[in-house]
Protein backbone atom coordinates (compact mmCIF):
# COMPACT_ATOMS: atom_id res chain seq x y z
CA UNK A 1 0.00 0.00 0.00
CA UNK A 2 0.92 3.27 -0.54
CA UNK A 3 0.21 5.89 2.17
CA UNK A 4 0.03 9.29 0.52
CA UNK A 5 -2.04 7.26 -2.51
CA UNK A 6 -4.04 5.43 0.15
CA UNK A 7 -4.89 8.85 1.90
CA UNK A 8 -5.61 10.79 -1.33
CA UNK A 9 -8.39 8.39 -2.00
CA UNK A 10 -9.61 8.46 1.70
CA UNK A 11 -9.97 11.85 1.38
CA UNK A 12 -11.78 12.01 -2.06
CA UNK A 13 -14.24 9.22 -0.65
CA UNK A 14 -14.76 11.53 2.36
CA UNK A 15 -15.40 14.29 0.29
CA UNK A 16 -17.86 12.54 -2.09
CA UNK A 17 -19.81 10.17 0.44
CA UNK A 18 -18.80 7.67 -2.31
CA UNK A 19 -16.41 5.32 -3.31
CA UNK A 20 -17.90 4.38 -6.88
CA UNK A 21 -17.81 8.81 -7.16
CA UNK A 22 -14.06 8.84 -6.16
CA UNK A 23 -12.85 5.80 -7.87
CA UNK A 24 -14.85 7.51 -10.81
CA UNK A 25 -13.46 10.80 -10.56
CA UNK A 26 -9.81 9.66 -9.83
CA UNK A 27 -10.40 7.14 -13.19
CA UNK A 28 -9.87 4.03 -10.93
CA UNK A 29 -11.68 0.57 -10.51
CA UNK A 30 -13.97 0.86 -7.65
CA UNK A 31 -12.42 -2.93 -6.47
CA UNK A 32 -8.69 -0.74 -6.18
CA UNK A 33 -10.39 2.30 -3.94
CA UNK A 34 -12.21 -0.26 -1.61
CA UNK A 35 -9.13 -2.15 -1.17
CA UNK A 36 -7.10 0.78 -0.71
CA UNK A 37 -8.97 2.46 2.11
CA UNK A 38 -8.96 -1.21 3.44
CA UNK A 39 -5.95 -1.64 3.88
CA UNK A 40 -5.26 1.92 5.50
CA UNK A 41 -7.91 0.75 8.04
CA UNK A 42 -5.67 -2.40 8.49
CA UNK A 43 -2.30 -0.51 8.97
CA UNK A 44 -4.20 2.15 11.71
CA UNK A 45 -6.12 -0.48 13.32
CA UNK A 46 -9.66 1.79 13.10
CA UNK A 47 -12.28 1.86 11.42
CA UNK A 48 -12.58 4.88 9.55
CA UNK A 49 -15.68 4.59 7.57
CA UNK A 50 -19.31 3.49 8.62
CA UNK A 51 -21.00 1.58 5.41
CA UNK A 52 -24.75 1.09 5.22
CA UNK A 53 -26.42 -0.38 2.22
CA UNK A 54 -27.80 3.60 2.27
CA UNK A 55 -24.86 5.84 3.11
CA UNK A 56 -21.38 6.55 4.44
CA UNK A 57 -20.51 7.96 7.06
CA UNK A 58 -17.10 8.87 8.83
CA UNK A 59 -16.39 7.65 11.91
CA UNK A 60 -14.89 9.85 14.93
CA UNK A 61 -11.58 8.73 14.36
CA UNK A 62 -12.12 8.66 10.14
CA UNK A 63 -13.31 12.16 10.95
CA UNK A 64 -9.99 13.29 12.99
CA UNK A 65 -8.02 11.24 10.83
CA UNK A 66 -9.87 13.21 7.76
CA UNK A 67 -8.34 16.64 8.97
CA UNK A 68 -4.87 15.42 9.24
CA UNK A 69 -4.63 14.10 5.59
CA UNK A 70 -6.07 17.67 4.29
CA UNK A 71 -2.87 19.10 6.02
CA UNK A 72 -0.64 16.19 5.04
CA UNK A 73 -1.45 16.10 1.54
CA UNK A 74 -1.51 20.09 0.80
CA UNK A 75 2.03 19.79 2.07
CA UNK A 76 2.72 17.46 -0.15
CA UNK A 77 1.34 19.29 -2.95
CA UNK A 78 3.33 22.88 -1.48
CA UNK A 79 6.72 20.56 -1.08
CA UNK A 80 6.07 19.77 -4.63
CA UNK A 81 4.85 22.67 -6.12
CA UNK A 82 7.88 24.73 -4.62
CA UNK A 83 10.24 22.25 -6.51
CA UNK A 84 8.46 23.15 -9.81
CA UNK A 85 8.23 26.95 -9.76
CA UNK A 86 12.00 26.34 -9.42
CA UNK A 87 12.11 25.41 -12.98
CA UNK A 88 9.63 27.86 -13.75
CA UNK A 89 7.79 25.49 -16.10
CA UNK A 90 4.03 24.85 -15.32
CA UNK A 91 2.57 21.13 -15.90
CA UNK A 92 0.31 19.16 -15.35
CA UNK A 93 -3.28 19.04 -15.39
CA UNK A 94 -5.99 21.83 -14.85
CA UNK A 95 -9.59 21.38 -14.55
CA UNK A 96 -11.83 24.71 -15.04
CA UNK A 97 -15.53 25.40 -14.70
CA UNK A 98 -16.11 28.08 -17.13
CA UNK A 99 -19.94 29.70 -17.72
CA UNK A 100 -21.30 29.11 -20.95
CA UNK A 101 -21.80 32.40 -22.56
CA UNK A 102 -18.74 34.33 -21.30
CA UNK A 103 -16.72 31.21 -21.39
CA UNK A 104 -17.24 31.25 -24.62
CA UNK A 105 -17.36 34.60 -25.60
CA UNK A 106 -14.15 35.88 -23.66
CA UNK A 107 -12.33 33.26 -22.21
CA UNK A 108 -11.92 30.36 -24.66
CA UNK A 109 -9.94 32.87 -26.76
CA UNK A 110 -7.45 33.35 -23.51
CA UNK A 111 -7.68 29.66 -22.70
CA UNK A 112 -6.46 28.60 -26.06
CA UNK A 113 -3.57 31.26 -26.29
CA UNK A 114 -2.21 29.78 -22.42
CA UNK A 115 -2.81 26.41 -24.02
CA UNK A 116 -0.04 27.71 -26.85
CA UNK A 117 2.16 29.13 -24.09
CA UNK A 118 2.27 26.52 -21.76
CA UNK A 119 2.74 23.30 -23.71
CA UNK A 120 3.14 21.10 -20.95
CA UNK A 121 -0.32 21.98 -18.77
CA UNK A 122 -3.13 20.19 -20.11
CA UNK A 123 -6.66 22.01 -19.60
CA UNK A 124 -9.98 20.02 -18.88
CA UNK A 125 -13.01 22.81 -19.47
CA UNK A 126 -15.82 22.49 -18.54
CA UNK A 127 -18.50 25.13 -19.91
CA UNK A 128 -21.60 25.11 -17.78
CA UNK A 129 -23.93 27.94 -16.23
CA UNK A 130 -24.94 25.84 -12.90
CA UNK A 131 -22.50 26.75 -9.98
CA UNK A 132 -20.28 24.30 -10.14
CA UNK A 133 -19.11 22.17 -6.46
CA UNK A 134 -15.49 22.59 -6.80
CA UNK A 135 -14.34 20.20 -3.79
CA UNK A 136 -17.04 17.28 -5.27
CA UNK A 137 -16.71 17.58 -8.80
CA UNK A 138 -12.67 17.79 -8.42
CA UNK A 139 -12.91 21.47 -10.05
CA UNK A 140 -9.15 23.44 -9.43
CA UNK A 141 -10.79 26.34 -10.82
CA UNK A 142 -14.28 27.87 -11.40
CA UNK A 143 -14.74 31.55 -13.27
CA UNK A 144 -17.94 32.90 -11.37
CA UNK A 145 -19.64 36.05 -12.55
CA UNK A 146 -21.42 37.89 -9.46
CA UNK A 147 -22.08 40.88 -7.60
CA UNK A 148 -21.33 39.55 -4.24
CA UNK A 149 -19.44 36.56 -3.16
CA UNK A 150 -20.66 34.04 -0.37
CA UNK A 151 -19.05 34.00 2.94
CA UNK A 152 -16.29 31.42 2.80
CA UNK A 153 -15.61 31.88 -0.37
CA UNK A 154 -11.88 31.47 -1.56
CA UNK A 155 -11.86 33.62 -4.96
CA UNK A 156 -9.73 35.98 -6.94
CA UNK A 157 -11.41 38.71 -8.73
CA UNK A 158 -9.83 38.65 -12.25
CA UNK A 159 -12.38 41.25 -14.11
CA UNK A 160 -15.26 43.24 -14.18
CA UNK A 161 -18.32 43.42 -16.23
CA UNK A 162 -21.28 46.10 -16.86
CA UNK A 163 -24.85 45.19 -17.52
CA UNK A 164 -27.04 46.95 -19.77
CA UNK A 165 -30.77 47.01 -20.12
CA UNK A 166 -31.80 47.09 -24.07
CA UNK A 167 -34.65 46.61 -26.26
CA UNK A 168 -35.18 46.78 -30.11
CA UNK A 169 -35.93 49.65 -31.97
CA UNK A 170 -39.15 48.00 -32.41
CA UNK A 171 -40.50 47.58 -29.22
CA UNK A 172 -39.73 50.91 -28.52
CA UNK A 173 -41.64 51.89 -30.64
CA UNK A 174 -44.81 50.49 -30.44
CA UNK A 175 -44.39 50.81 -26.28
CA UNK A 176 -42.39 53.45 -25.39
CA UNK A 177 -39.14 53.92 -23.91
CA UNK A 178 -38.98 54.11 -20.31
CA UNK A 179 -37.44 57.24 -18.64
CA UNK A 180 -37.28 55.23 -15.39
CA UNK A 181 -36.58 52.12 -14.06
CA UNK A 182 -39.84 52.53 -12.43
CA UNK A 183 -41.55 52.14 -15.39
CA UNK A 184 -40.26 48.86 -16.15
CA UNK A 185 -43.26 47.20 -14.37
CA UNK A 186 -45.64 48.50 -16.88
CA UNK A 187 -43.15 46.90 -19.70
CA UNK A 188 -42.59 42.70 -20.71
CA UNK A 189 -39.49 42.22 -19.24
CA UNK A 190 -36.86 39.29 -19.71
CA UNK A 191 -36.01 36.98 -16.77
CA UNK A 192 -32.85 35.61 -16.04
CA UNK A 193 -33.67 32.50 -14.04
CA UNK A 194 -29.58 31.86 -13.00
CA UNK A 195 -29.90 34.66 -10.55
CA UNK A 196 -31.90 33.15 -8.08
CA UNK A 197 -35.41 33.50 -9.66
CA UNK A 198 -35.78 37.75 -8.80
CA UNK A 199 -38.85 39.67 -9.57
CA UNK A 200 -36.21 42.34 -9.40
CA UNK A 201 -33.66 44.62 -11.08
CA UNK A 202 -31.15 47.09 -9.21
CA UNK A 203 -29.99 50.34 -10.32
CA UNK A 204 -28.43 53.22 -9.01
CA UNK A 205 -30.54 55.77 -8.40
CA UNK A 206 -29.24 58.83 -6.96
CA UNK A 207 -26.20 57.62 -5.86
CA UNK A 208 -28.03 54.88 -4.21
CA UNK A 209 -28.65 51.05 -5.08
CA UNK A 210 -32.33 50.40 -5.61
CA UNK A 211 -34.55 47.65 -6.46
CA UNK A 212 -37.36 48.03 -9.26
CA UNK A 213 -40.10 44.79 -9.59
CA UNK A 214 -40.66 43.75 -13.02
CA UNK A 215 -42.80 41.65 -14.83
CA UNK A 216 -41.68 38.26 -17.20
CA UNK A 217 -43.26 36.43 -19.02
CA UNK A 218 -40.21 34.79 -20.93
CA UNK A 219 -37.45 33.43 -18.56
CA UNK A 220 -34.31 31.41 -19.40
CA UNK A 221 -30.92 30.79 -17.58
CA UNK A 222 -29.10 31.78 -20.65
CA UNK A 223 -28.21 35.65 -21.35
CA UNK A 224 -27.63 34.95 -25.20
CA UNK A 225 -31.35 33.89 -25.58
CA UNK A 226 -32.82 36.83 -23.78
CA UNK A 227 -31.23 39.13 -25.47
CA UNK A 228 -31.95 37.06 -29.06
CA UNK A 229 -35.38 37.81 -27.64
CA UNK A 230 -34.99 41.54 -26.86
CA UNK A 231 -33.95 41.92 -30.70
CA UNK A 232 -36.85 40.24 -31.75
CA UNK A 233 -39.28 42.48 -29.88
CA UNK A 234 -40.55 40.17 -27.12
CA UNK A 235 -39.37 42.30 -24.96
CA UNK A 236 -36.47 44.50 -22.36
CA UNK A 237 -33.32 42.32 -21.00
CA UNK A 238 -31.06 42.99 -18.74
CA UNK A 239 -27.78 42.09 -20.75
CA UNK A 240 -23.98 41.52 -19.57
CA UNK A 241 -21.53 43.62 -21.97
CA UNK A 242 -20.05 40.35 -23.43
CA UNK A 243 -23.71 39.66 -24.56
CA UNK A 244 -25.42 42.73 -25.52
CA UNK A 245 -21.70 44.03 -27.81
CA UNK A 246 -22.51 42.20 -31.03
CA UNK A 247 -26.30 43.39 -30.44
CA UNK A 248 -25.37 46.72 -30.23
CA UNK A 249 -22.98 46.40 -33.63
CA UNK A 250 -25.46 44.68 -35.60
CA UNK A 251 -28.29 47.51 -34.45
CA UNK A 252 -30.59 45.22 -33.57
CA UNK A 253 -30.66 46.41 -29.98
CA UNK A 254 -30.19 50.01 -28.30
CA UNK A 255 -29.06 50.49 -24.81
CA UNK A 256 -31.76 52.66 -22.68
CA UNK A 257 -32.20 53.82 -19.16
CA UNK A 258 -28.32 54.74 -19.44
CA UNK A 259 -28.59 57.45 -16.45
CA UNK A 260 -29.68 54.32 -14.12
CA UNK A 261 -26.76 52.05 -13.82
CA UNK A 262 -27.14 48.64 -12.72
CA UNK A 263 -24.14 47.17 -10.48
CA UNK A 264 -21.16 45.78 -11.89
CA UNK A 265 -20.43 42.40 -11.55
CA UNK A 266 -17.12 40.59 -10.43
CA UNK A 267 -15.25 37.82 -12.33
CA UNK A 268 -13.85 36.00 -10.11
CA UNK A 269 -11.39 32.84 -10.30
CA UNK A 270 -12.67 30.36 -7.71
CA UNK A 271 -10.68 28.03 -5.83
CA UNK A 272 -11.83 25.08 -3.54
CA UNK A 273 -10.96 25.64 -0.18
CA UNK A 274 -9.19 22.31 1.05
CA UNK A 275 -6.57 22.22 -1.25
CA UNK A 276 -2.85 23.83 -1.63
CA UNK A 277 -3.21 26.29 -5.32
CA UNK A 278 -0.74 24.74 -7.56
CA UNK A 279 1.84 26.55 -9.72
CA UNK A 280 0.03 25.93 -12.71
CA UNK A 281 -3.37 27.37 -11.45
CA UNK A 282 -1.42 30.20 -9.96
CA UNK A 283 -0.37 31.65 -13.21
CA UNK A 284 -3.39 30.79 -15.23
CA UNK A 285 -5.35 32.52 -12.72
CA UNK A 286 -2.22 35.63 -13.27
CA UNK A 287 -2.69 34.90 -17.28
CA UNK A 288 -6.22 35.61 -17.16
CA UNK A 289 -5.84 38.62 -14.67
CA UNK A 290 -3.34 40.37 -17.27
CA UNK A 291 -5.74 39.30 -20.47
CA UNK A 292 -9.08 40.90 -18.86
CA UNK A 293 -7.75 43.97 -17.43
CA UNK A 294 -7.86 43.66 -13.66
CA UNK A 295 -5.90 41.91 -11.43
CA UNK A 296 -7.33 42.45 -7.62
CA UNK A 297 -7.07 39.95 -4.56
CA UNK A 298 -10.33 39.26 -2.61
Amino acid sequence: MDRLDAMHMFVRVAELGSFSAAAQQLDLARSVVTRQIAALEAHLGVKLMARSTRRLALTSAGTAYLEKCRVILNLVEAAETDVAEERMTPRGNIRIGLPLSYGLKRLAPLLLEFSQRYPEVSLDMDYTDRRVKLIEEGIDLSIRITRRLDPGDIARRIGTGYMHVVASPAYLARHGEPQHPSELVHHECLGYTNAGGSTAWQFMVDGQLSAFHVHSRLNANNGDVLTEAAAQGLGISCAPDFIAEAFFQAGRVVEILKDYPCPELGIYAMLPSNRHVPHRVRVLMDFLGERLGSVQAS
